[in-house]
């Protein structure tokens, strides 16, 4: 198959309002206490093959794109830019067949001092440009 057709026959794989309780954020307090996350995952590939197969092999197994998601949500990140960044990365590098991925990271209820349902960030990414983040200098 051609990269050009390939590109034309790309649709969606969604995992949506994945629920985790997990370690994230600046404040000591949320590194110790935790809160509650939602995650959005947007996976863009070619599924005609498993479409007309009908066999898992040919497709993303959700399964394993679940758990590389919650792998990432064990290790305590400061920042949710960081914690979708290596989201991306790990679906990226584990799931050749992806031509990019969209990872919204929501903290629930976060410690801002008023009334705020939640605060997200946003992150895509394609598969050619996988990369290492810049190093935070202090």
């Amino acid at each position: 198959m051609s990269a050009t057709k390939s590109k034309t026959n790309l649709s969606q794989i969604v995992l949506e309002d994945m629920s985790f309780y997990a370690y994230h954020g600046c404040f000591a307090e949320e590194q110790s206490i935790g809160t509650h996350f939602l995650c959005t995952v947007t996976m863009n590939t070619d599924i005609s093959h498993a479409q007309q197969s009908d066999n898992i092999a040919h497709t993303i197994n959700y399964l394993e794109a679940y758990q590389c998601i919650k792998k990432e949500f064990e290790t305590p990140s400061h920042l949710l830019e960081h914690v979708a960044w290596l989201i991306a990365q790990r679906l990226l590098q584990n799931f050749s067949s992806l031509d990019s991925v969209q990872v919204k990271v929501s903290k629930l209820n976060p410690p801002l001092g008023g009334q705020l349902g939640a605060v997200s960030v946003t992150l895509c990414c394609k598969q050619n440009a996988l990369a290492t983040p810049p190093t935070n200098k202090k």
